[in-house]
C-alpha cells in the first residue's frame, strides 16, 4: 500500500483528457500537491493509504477553471459604469477613476476581493492584465491561488508608469523577483493596437521571445477599433501584428469579435490561442465573437470573464454557458460547441495559451492537483442524465462545493478559507466610498 496524502472519491470525473470522457465512481490520489492516479475507487482503495479521505459521492470533480482574460483590481469598479458603449466607458468613467485612484492598495485589495469571488465559482487560475503586479501576486497568494500575470504596456502616462518604457521595466522587475513562486507565472501584456506603438510592440514581441512569455492583448473588440486602425495605419489591427511579427503559438487575443474569414485562417495558421469574453462582449454591445468557426478551423480557443467593471460577474459558469448558446444561435447550428468541447475551452484551453498546460487544466497523472468539485445534488439540478451537459446548461458557480490548487483545500462547502470576508468586505466599502456615485 502506498502512503499519499489525500483521496478523493466522486461520483463522476471529467479529467478533460483524453477529450470527451466522463468517470464514474472513480478516485484520485494526490501526494506533495501533485495528482499521483486515477482509477476506480476499489482499486484506489487496495493500493493507497490515504492520510485523508474526501468522499464526493453526489459530486462531480473536474480540473479547476481557468479564466483567460481579467482586470481582477477592476472588481472595485463593479456596477460603476454600466450600460456605456466601450470607449466612452473607458474615456468618461473608467480611465478618470484610475487616474484619481489608481495605486498599489487598490490593485492588492481589488484583486483580493476578484480572487475571493473566483475561488467560490472554481476558477483556480487567471490570466490578469493590469498595474501594479506585484500587489495583484501578493492578493493571489493570501488567496493562494494561481496567477498569471500581465507585465502591462501602454503608451501613455498612468498613474502606475510616465511611459511604455517605465512600465515594462516595472513589471520584468516584479518577474524577477517572483520567477521562483510556483502559483505564479507572467505574460507580456500589451493593452491593444490603439494603445500601443509599433516601436512597443517590437519591443515586446523581443522580450516574449527570449524569455518564452505568452503576448496577451485585447484585438478587434469592436468595428470602431477596425475603423481607428485603417485610418491611422492603413490596415486592420490583426494584419498590422502580423506585419510587425507578433502572430505565433505564444499569442493570445483577447475577444477577436470582429474576424473576416482570412482572418481567422491567419490564426489558425499561426497557432494563435482567443481569449473568447462572450459576456463582456455582450453587456458592451461589442457583438458576437465567431467562437464556431474558430473551432471549426482547429483555434484554441479559452474563456475569460474580462473586468467585473464590463461583466459584473467573475463567473466562468456564465461564461461556458454564453459561449455554447452563442456559438448556437450565431452559427444556426445546434451541434456547435458541446458540452465537452465547452469545459475543455475553460481548463485545458486555457492552460495550454498560458504555457501551463504541463502543470494544469486536465487530470493526469504528474499534473497540480488544482480541481474542482461541483455538488449536483440539488433540486434544480435534477435528473441527472449528463453531468457534462449539466456542467454547461444547468449548474452554477453557486454549486461548486470544494476547490483545491496544488492538493491545498481553497474552498469548503462553498467558503473561501484563506480570506476573512468580513475584513474583505469592509475595505471593499472604504473604497466604494472613495469613488463616489
Amino acid at each position: 500500500m502506498q502512503t499519499i496524502d489525500l483521496l478523493i472519491e466522486a461520483r463522476w470525473v471529467i479529467p478533460i483528457e483524453p477529450a470527451g470522457v466522463t468517470l464514474e465512481n472513480h478516485a484520485l490520489a494526490i501526494d506533495d500537491g501533485n495528482i499521483v492516479a486515477l482509477l476506480p475507487i476499489t482499486d484506489a482503495r487496495q493500493r493507497f493509504t490515504p492520510k485523508q479521505t474526501r468522499i464526493l459521492n453526489k459530486h462531480l470533480l473536474l480540473p479547476g477553471l481557468v479564466n483567460l482574460h481579467t482586470h481582477a483590481a477592476m472588481t472595485l469598479l463593479r456596477g460603476y459604469a454600466d450600460d456605456m458603449a466601450l470607449m466612452n466607458w473607458l474615456n468618461q468613467r473608467i480611465w478618470p477613476v484610475e487616474t484619481r485612484h489608481l495605486t498599489h492598495a487598490f490593485v492588492h485589495d481589488g484583486t483580493l476581493l476578484a480572487c475571493a469571488e473566483m475561488l467560490r465559482g472554481g476558477i483556480t487560475c487567471f490570466n490578469d492584465m493590469y498595474f501594479f503586479p506585484e500587489a495583484a501576486a501578493q492578493a493571489a497568494r493570501t488567496a493562494g491561488m494561481r496567477a498569471a500575470l500581465g507585465i502591462v504596456v501602454i503608451d501613455f502616462p498612468t498613474p502606475y508608469a510616465v511611459d511604455a518604457d517605465d512600465s515594462l521595466s516595472k513589471g520584468l522587475a516584479v518577474r524577477d523577483s517572483l520567477r521562483n513562486d510556483p502559483l505564479v507565472s507572467f505574460c507580456m501584456a500589451p493593452h491593444a493596437p490603439y494603445t500601443v506603438s509599433d516601436k512597443s510592440f517590437e519591443r515586446l514581441l523581443t522580450l516574449s521571445q527570449q524569455l518564452d512569455l505568452p503576448l496577451h492583448i485585447h484585438i478587434h473588440e469592436t468595428a470602431a477599433e477596425i475603423e481607428q486602425s485603417l485610418t491611422q495605419h492603413g490596415v486592420r489591427p490583426l494584419e498590422r501584428l502580423h506585419r510587425l511579427g507578433l502572430l505565433g503559438p505564444n499569442f493570445i487575443g483577447v475577444h477577436a469579435v470582429h474576424l473576416a474569414g482570412g482572418e481567422l485562417d491567419l490564426l489558425a495558421t499561426h497557432a494563435c490561442s482567443i481569449a473568447h469574453c462572450p459576456t463582456s462582449n455582450m453587456k458592451l454591445a461589442s457583438g458576437i465573437a465567431p467562437a464556431a468557426a474558430m473551432a471549426q478551423r482547429g483555434l484554441r480557443v479559452g474563456l475569460g470573464t474580462d473586468g467585473a467593471a464590463s461583466n459584473n460577474r467573475l463567473d466562468m459558469f456564465q461564461e461556458m454557458r454564453h459561449a455554447a448558446l452563442l456559438a448556437k444561435v450565431s452559427s444556426g447550428d445546434a451541434t456547435v460547441l458541446d458540452a465537452h468541447t465547452v469545459l475543455r475551452m475553460a481548463t485545458l484551453n486555457g492552460a495550454t495559451a498560458l504555457g501551463l498546460d504541463h502543470r494544469i487544466g486536465s487530470i493526469e497523472a504528474g499534473k497540480a492537483a488544482d480541481l474542482c468539485a461541483v455538488d449536483l445534488d440539488n433540486i434544480e439540478l435534477s435528473p441527472c442524465f449528463n453531468p457534462a451537459s449539466h456542467l454547461i446548461y444547468a449548474a452554477g458557480r453557486e454549486h461548486v462545493s470544494h476547490v483545491w490548487v496544488e492538493g491545498n483545500l481553497r474552498v469548503e462547502s462553498g467558503r473561501v478559507l484563506q480570506i476573512n470576508n468580513s475584513a474583505l468586505l469592509n475595505t471593499v466599502v472604504l473604497w466604494q466610498n472613495k469613488f463616489g456615485a
